[in-house]
């Protein structure tokens, strides 16, 4: 692994949904998720970084130092255990170990978890299951985090009433030709998410480095690429505009350089459609001293 990153980093995400639903809300029959105050979209910052996941898996293919540790069809536990055999460390019962041959155990287990999983290197985890026999690995903070993103006009959730002809059983092929779905979509939305870098967690925790940076952007720009589905409509990212500082602990708080990004409808009087129907601008003559910004996309 090449050297923890020096610089702080901030960034802002803006991508689209075009008849999809980005983000269903399974307390709302899965319908996208909205403000009910405002009526702005909304899509979580757990979605992102699944997103981000897939990515990574779909482009490492689980190669050393790119596994991830929250994915499906391996429990925590397997994960864990994986920390424990590496180490030539034997738990207990209770899933325990004797730290007095070693006092510096619980440091070299978070370190090795940190060396092999690529999603806790960025975002951290919580690495212990608390149920009997469980491993513990310890808790990590990620210097990666991302915010909720919301979408920058109200959406207008739709529910699609759809038609299928293949019927379940052969008792109800008896009664109809055809059963009656539903999809929940968003005709059109521009979302807006914020996410923060911290080199002085990545120099004193993860070892999060330049070489995880880049392959950071190169998911985030490409995390609907490889992950469409007909749920999710047509997803693409559309704006990565990355702010870097001078210093480790950074030259200007966030909410500086994150107002220096205006998107503004075009047309107020009709409804968004298409991402050509926004103007996205960055006022770098408002930009702190220390700061530099790059719109990767």
């Amino acid at each position: 692994m090449s050297e923890p990153i020096k610089n702080r980093y901030d960034f802002v995400i803006l991508f689209d949904v075009e008849n999809g639903n980005p983000n269903g809300d399974p307390d709302a029959g899965n319908m996208p998720r909205t403000d009910p105050e405002t009526g702005l979209g909304i899509v979580t910052d757990v979605c992102i970084k699944r997103k981000i996941r897939n990515y990574i898996e779909t482009a490492k293919e689980n190669a050393p130092g790119y596994r991830i540790y929250i994915t499906d069809d391996i429990p925590l536990n397997i994960s864990d255990r994986r920390a424990y055999e590496n180490l030539n460390m034997t738990p207990d019962k209770n899933g325990k170990i004797n730290k007095k041959d070693d006092p510096d155990i619980d440091i070299k287990i978070r370190d090795f978890m940190c060396d092999d999983y690529y999603d806790i290197r960025t975002f951290g985890a919580v690495m212990t299951t608390f149920v009997k026999s469980a491993l513990n690995c310890g808790q990590v903070r990620g210097p990666v985090q991302i915010g909720f993103a919301r979408s920058i006009d109200p959406i207008v959730p739709q529910e699609i009433t759809i038609t299928r002809v293949a019927i379940s059983t052969e008792e109800d092929a008896q009664k109809k030709n055809t059963e009656m779905g539903r999809k929940h979509i968003v005709p059109y939305a521009l979302y807006r998410a914020e996410g923060f870098i911290s080199a002085n967690l990545a120099r004193r925790y993860t070892g999060f480095s330049e070489d995880d940076l880049e392959l950071l952007w190169e998911a985030i720009i490409n995390m609907f690429e490889n992950d469409h589905s007909a749920a999710r409509g047509k997803m693409a990212v559309r704006e990565l505009i990355v702010f870097k500082h001078e210093k480790e602990l950074g030259n200007a708080p966030s909410y500086k350089l994150f107002d220096t990004v205006k998107v503004e409808r075009k047309d107020k009087s009709a409804p968004a459609r298409s991402y050509s129907d926004y103007n996205v601008e960055v006022h770098e003559e408002n930009m702190p001293s220390g700061v530099t910004c790059t719109r990767m996309v």
